[in-house]
């Protein structure tokens, strides 16, 4: 109950933060996507909202999306290696270990993280995927790498009125890397990476056929 508890606060906050449009800065502005962020509440660093329309309907996008194993993530997604699965809690609720490759030139080793992972479907056809990191006896700090911790965050997919090839896409990152990254890197990382997320997803969600 524990976990399931932790994963559905993550949704009621998440949709807090989309609401919310006070204290957000732009940090980074594409065509594709606006980048934000404002102080996080839950540790001594930002949370960062990206924000942007993908063209491809609302199923093609969270398939690329949708935390799975062998899913198609791992294929787009540079900042996901590996993704395993630890524990099914519920149909919707599951225990999973995100594996990253190191980043910013080295500078960043590889990591991992061990996060409780809510789906949420609402009645508007908004989907989203919710997570927040966890203990789990089944996986405990490895060598190799450094055990990051995810706060709140995670995906929501919004349809978009009267264009049923295009979605709109919120993103939600407040990441403690751990290790000891100065923060001058840190926050030269995330904008540029959530930048590359979304332009990554658009082309992939251009690449599959039609769902």
């Amino acid at each position: 109950m524990e976990y399931e508890h932790k994963a559905k606060t993550v949704a009621d906050c998440l949709l807090s933060y989309k609401r919310d449009e006070s204290g957000w800065k732009v940090c980074k502005k594409s065509n594709d996507v606006v980048v934000s962020w404002r102080p996080s509440s839950e540790f001594p660093g930002n949370v960062y909202k990206g924000e942007g329309i993908v063209s491809g309907s609302l199923e093609k996008v969270w398939e690329c999306l949708k935390p799975v194993p062998n899913g198609l993530r791992v294929k787009w997604d540079k900042n996901v290696k590996r993704f395993e699965l630890l524990e099914q809690i519920t149909e919707d609720i599951s225990i999973c270990r995100t594996v990253t490759p190191s980043a910013a030139m080295g500078i960043i080793a590889p990591r991992d993280f061990v996060d409780v992972i809510l789906v949420k479907q609402y009645d508007d056809g908004t989907i989203s995927s919710n997570a927040t990191n966890v203990c789990h006896t089944g996986c405990p700090p490895q060598s190799g790498y450094v055990r990051g911790y995810n706060h709140r965050c995670g995906c929501i997919c919004v349809p978009i009125s009267g264009e049923p090839s295009k979605t709109q896409v919120f993103t939600f990152f407040q990441t403690d890397l751990g290790g000891f990254l100065p923060r001058s890197v840190v926050d030269s990382f995330f904008p540029s990476s959530m930048a590359e997320f979304y332009s990554n997803l658009a082309q992939t969600v251009k690449s599959l056929k039609d769902l």
